[in-house]
């Protein structure tokens, strides 16, 4: 007998830096839904004790561990970005792994539906493994102003990043739903209310 009937869809919920995606994704937590996070995904695999973090030992030694067993990411990020080829055979390994890790995770979810976040969903084509896609979008004056906040970087910094991301008209033309994050808070949470409500009564992602 097959469960499949049973495992909930997913969303997948992506928008550029600055955008509010974290918020938006704080909300559907606070909503009752499962949600994994791309980021988080990222650190599960490379825990202490788990095979990916022994390959990465295996490759570039002990240096790339904390005293406490963690990897030290500032330390194992200096090695590869000095080598593209080094990159390239952390992220074959990887890549992979948190993939497994993301849609296993997102399978156990109890709630009718599931929802997946990440910066990159639409550039590292894990989108076609969504229901349906939901952009934050904030114009872009905006997302200067949050991130230049939030993170203390200069203007040029945060318009390097924009740049390397995919643009705003790309973003917005694989999405399904879109959230205008350009007021305060409550908006933002009024507008992922009424979106969930409707999720609720989707199938399989669709109304």
């Amino acid at each position: 007998m097959t469960t499949a009937a049973h495992s909930p869809w997913i969303l997948g919920l992506t928008g550029g830096i600055g955008s509010g995606k974290s918020a938006a994704a704080d909300r559907f937590v606070a909503l009752g839904v499962h949600l994994v996070d791309a980021d988080q995904a990222a650190r599960w695999v490379v825990e202490p004790g788990r095979p990916a973090l022994a390959s990465i030992v295996e490759r570039f030694g002990p240096g790339v561990l904390l005293a406490d067993g963690q990897l030290d990411r500032a330390a194992l990020r200096q090695v590869i970005f000095a080598d593209p080829e080094q990159r390239r055979w952390l992220e074959a390994l990887l890549h992979p792994l948190i993939g497994q890790e993301i849609f296993s995770n997102l399978a156990t979810a109890q709630s009718p539906y599931a929802v997946y976040v990440s910066p990159l969903l639409i550039e590292s084509g894990q989108y076609t493994k969504t229901q349906r896609i939901l952009v934050i979008d904030a114009p872009h004056a905006l997302q200067m102003q949050r991130t230049l906040q939030r993170d203390g970087t200069d203007v040029a910094q945060v318009e390097a990043i924009l740049k390397a991301q995919l643009s705003r008209e790309e973003r917005l033309r694989h999405a399904d739903d879109v959230v205008v994050n350009d007021r305060d808070l409550a908006s933002l949470h009024e507008q992922i209310d009424r979106l969930h409500h409707l999720y609720l009564t989707f199938k399989g992602g669709r109304p």
